[in-house]
């Protein structure tokens, strides 16, 4: 197949095109390469790229219109996965404009895209922020989303409603995909795992949120990329059991999906810590602040609907994955 994938040269868009040429798909990749954080980190994800067969490049900003319609048409994708957007819960609360750009002009471009270029597949990154001040555990995708705590929450909610209107009038297949907390080697520099090993490796203190209290449903990258993979094969269709009078918030009578795509296992912020400070042999100094503007105390996904889809099962432990990341780290920045 040709595919699309947008956001070609993050965390996860870079190891899910690996993964897509290694089984013999071509892949266009599409990134505007911007500074939200580091732009070497992400020529050095696109340079493992480019020599692989079946990879394309093109540098583009999804939330540009005319770029965007000119990519489809020459290209003309048989599915499409985007995972271009603007990232950060916390990011949100001083730039504001930059998630309406990316996250709802970028996936508007998207969408129209999709429509008029006959895509057979639209799956697209939503998040776990999405259930803001929802407090049952485990989130489930049957769970109403009404109550975002970020505007980052409020784009990815946003998303949702706008792939299932072109799902109802079109007829294009897509399927949401609720990422929580991803982690692994080539990841991004503002998250935990790169902060906190870039912090405890230099002897300044991590700050801590809530004081320790956080419980986050880690989850390993390749663990991840195999439940895109597996998304991307098996089209969003209707379920034909829904019923406006209790309408399920995850189906539709259009084919449309939304899922979880966990660890299902969430674990203590400190557990986490201290299995960082295990493979880095060294131990953190820690300044412990309060729960932050945005954030949610605990995450915890329910991926029941996603298991029974399409076989997901997430494999990685918590201590191989932390160790993963930290031998990355040390060889891409040189470190003994």
């Amino acid at each position: 197949m040709q595919i699309l994938v947008t956001g070609a040269a993050g965390f996860i868009g870079a190891r899910l095109s690996e993964r897509l040429l290694a089984r013999g798909d071509a892949v266009i990749g599409v990134d505007n390469l911007n500074d939200y954080y580091d732009p070497n980190l992400k020529q050095a994800r696109l340079a493992r790229l480019t020599p692989l067969p079946g990879f394309q490049f093109e540098q583009r900003d999804i939330a540009d219109r005319p770029a965007m319609e000119a990519l489809f048409k020459t290209h003309r994708p048989s599915r499409v996965v985007n995972l271009a957007a603007q990232a950060g819960v916390r990011y949100s609360l001083k730039n504001p404009r930059a998630y309406i750009e990316a996250n709802i002009v970028g996936f508007m471009n998207i969408l129209e895209g999709a429509r008029h270029y006959g895509v057979e597949h639209l799956v697209y990154a939503s998040s776990s922020s999405v259930y803001g001040a929802n407090t049952s555990m485990p989130f489930s995708v049957h769970d109403n989303v009404d109550h975002p705590l970020s505007l980052y929450a409020a784009t990815k909610k946003a998303n949702e409603l706008m792939a299932h209107t072109y799902s109802a009038l079109y007829q294009l297949p897509t399927t949401g995909l609720r990422f929580f907390t991803v982690y692994g080697p080539w990841g991004r520099p503002d998250m935990s795992l790169f902060l906190f090993t870039r912090k405890i490796l230099a002897g300044e203190p991590i700050d801590v949120f809530n004081h320790g209290n956080h419980r986050r449903d880690f989850t390993y990258v390749d663990d991840i990329v195999e439940g895109i993979v597996r998304t991307l094969d098996q089209v969003a269709t209707p379920n034909p059991d829904w019923a406006g009078l209790q309408p399920d918030p995850g189906t539709s009578r259009a084919p449309y999906r939304l899922y979880n795509i966990g660890n299902n296992s969430p674990v203590e912020l400190m557990t986490f810590i201290a299995t960082l400070e295990q493979c880095l042999g060294r131990e953190a100094k820690k300044n412990f602040l309060p729960l932050q503007p945005g954030d949610v105390p605990d995450t915890y996904a329910d991926v029941t609907a996603l298991a029974a889809a399409v076989g997901y099962r997430p494999g990685t432990p918590l201590a191989v994955g932390i160790a993963n990341f930290v031998d990355w780290y040390k060889d891409f920045y040189a470190i003994s």
